[in-house]
Order: structure tokens, then C-alpha cells, then sequence
């Protein structure tokens, strides 16, 4: 089978090309950054380089695929996040409406059958209901949640005020997501592509309390009584800024926020609580972690 990737090498798109690749499909592998060939056709993928902000070049690069992956890539420098998002999903069912392609496996976010109101997940619903749409594909959406490799913004905090901190409650149990286990599952969809229709496929790693998560990453690192914090959403937006972040994504992270700590964001991951959640546990992430702040 003939599939085009989305995410160039990154934390899913990579792994679950190398999957594909050993089972013998042919793959190609979009990228925006021409440094990256080398190493994607290494990989044994075709390397195809464009932008999926430009309609032309993903309808040329989707021509021929049995079935694509999609994933909005992140950008940090826009000044209307949403606006972003939502001209990359357009882009992308434009193509694969137009190439005919029959199967679609579409990394979305838990939150987005909100529709609104949950920050950057906003995009990726929007994408979701335009894949909806389509006539004659079949797609799936997989929603997994908060990814544990976020958790690593979290080192320069307590290296440098030594505490850890969201705006959500210590007691608020997270659903936690390894991008290992979502290349797993997307590897298993494509590789199969016995999907069809259209049809969600919720998924997590972990489950766990702020409370927890400080306790087991300070003891990685030695800090067996770090401490965690409740922030206000004026404190998280305000440090944010301090960073250095657009607007439009400080608004949006703050959205989101909000969403998780009012129970909304994870509702319909929770009425559709996988059987088997994956085989990446939060013991698991924090010996990756303890080295990322070691090495900071």
C-alpha cells in the first residue's frame, strides 16, 4: 500500500513511518524542511517538501496514496491560531478530495468534540468535521490526550523556582498520552486499514493527579517533595507572555486550561474510557525525564 505521512520526523509521524516501512508499504513522508531529506530517505521514505499551508503542493503530494495520516503541524508565530489551523485542514480534505483517497487516519485531540472553547484543540475539531464531510473516505480520528512529552516544559519551572504547576486542582486526575503508544495505534489502524466510514477511537497512557505526577517525577530527580502548585489563569497567562508567546497561543493555552479544569475537556474521553489503555506509564516517562532536567 501507498501512504503519505504528515509531521515529518517527528515524535509519531517518524515511528509509525519505520512501522509502516517494515511491514512493506511504500511511504512518503512530508516535510517543510528540505535539511530533513537525508534523513527521512534513510528511514527507507520518499521525502516530499512543501509546505501544508500550500493547497498545490499537498495536491500533488497526496496523488496516488492509499491512505494518508494527518496531523496540523504546530506554529509558533502566527497571530491568529485558529485561523492557522483551520486553513491547514482545509488544505488537507481539498487534496484528499480531489486524488480520491480512500482511507484517512487523523490525529485529533481529546476536547475537540467540544467544537469550541478548548484553545488549540479547536483546530483539530474543526479538521474532524471536515473530514466528516468528505463523500466516498473512509476516516478515523484518533484522540488521545495530554501528551507526557508536554510535561517536559515543566523542567525550567523547577529548576527555577522549584515547584511544579498548572491551573488545574492538585487533586484533578489527568489523562496522560506517550506518543510511543499513539504510533502504536496508528500503526495498527493503517497497517490494517479495516476501518471504515467515519469513526473516533479514543485513547490514553495513564491516568493520574497533579499530586501524583509531582511526586513520582521529584522523586526521578531527587525531589521527593516537590511541590505542586494551582496556578490562576491570570498567573499562567502572565507567565506566558513573560515568555515571549503570541497572543492568539496565550489565549489559547489558557482556554484549554480552563477546559481541563472544568471537566469539559476530557467528558467524552471519560464516556468512552478505552478497555486497555497503553503500555507507556508515568514510572515509564520519568526516568526520560529525570535526564531531560539532569541535562538542562
Amino acid at each position: 500500500m501507498k501512504y503519505v505521512i504528515t509531521g515529518s520526523t517527528g515524535h509519531i509521524s517518524k515511528p509509525l513511518s519505520q512501522k509502516l516501512i517494515a511491514a512493506g508499504h511504500q511511504v512518503s513522508l512530508v516535510t517543510s524542511k528540505s535539511e530533513k531529506v537525508s534523513e527521512i530517505e534513510a528511514m527507507g521514505a520518499r521525502a516530499l517538501v512543501g509546505s501544508v499551508e500550500d493547497a498545490s503542493f499537498l495536491e500533488t503530494a497526496f496523488a496516488g496514496a492509499d491512505a494518508v495520516y494527518l496531523i496540523i503541524p504546530p506554529k509558533w508565530n502566527v497571530d491568529n491560531w485558529i485561523e492557522y489551523q483551520k486553513a491547514v485542514a482545509n488544505n488537507y480534505t481539498s487534496a484528499i478530495a480531489k486524488n480520491g483517497v480512500k482511507y484517512v487516519l487523523s490525529l485529533s485531540s481529546v476536547g475537540a468534540h467540544m467544537g469550541s472553547g478548548c484553545g488549540p484543540v479547536d483546530g483539530v475539531a474543526y479538521l474532524d468535521s471536515k473530514l466528516a464531510e468528505l463523500k466516498d473516505v473512509n476516516v478515523k480520528i484518533l484522540r488521545p490526550s495530554y501528551f507526557f512529552y508536554n510535561l517536559f516544559s515543566m523542567v525550567g519551572m523547577i529548576k527555577g523556582m522549584g515547584i511544579m504547576g498548572s491551573t488545574q486542582p492538585a487533586n484533578h486526575s489527568i489523562v496522560l498520552t506517550d506518543t510511543a503508544d499513539i504510533a502504536d495505534a496508528a500503526f495498527e489502524e493503517l497497517n490494517a486499514l479495516s476501518f471504515t466510514g467515519y469513526s473516533i477511537r479514543y485513547m490514553a497512557s495513564d491516568e493520574r493527579t497533579w499530586t501524583e505526577i509531582a511526586s513520582v517525577l521529584g522523586a526521578a530527580i531527587g525531589k521527593p517533595e516537590l511541590p505542586y502548585v494551582e496556578f490562576t489563569d491570570e498567573q499562567s497567562q502572565h507567565g506566558m507572555t513573560q515568555m515571549g508567546l503570541p497572543k492568539t497561543i496565550v489565549e489559547g493555552y489558557v482556554a484549554l486550561g480552563a477546559a481541563l479544569r472544568s471537566g469539559n475537556m476530557e467528558a467524552e474521553y471519560k464516556a468512552n474510557r478505552p478497555a486497555k489503555l497503553g503500555k507507556v506509564k508515568l514510572e515509564d516517562f520519568a526516568v526520560a525525564f529525570a535526564g531531560a532536567y539532569n541535562a538542562a
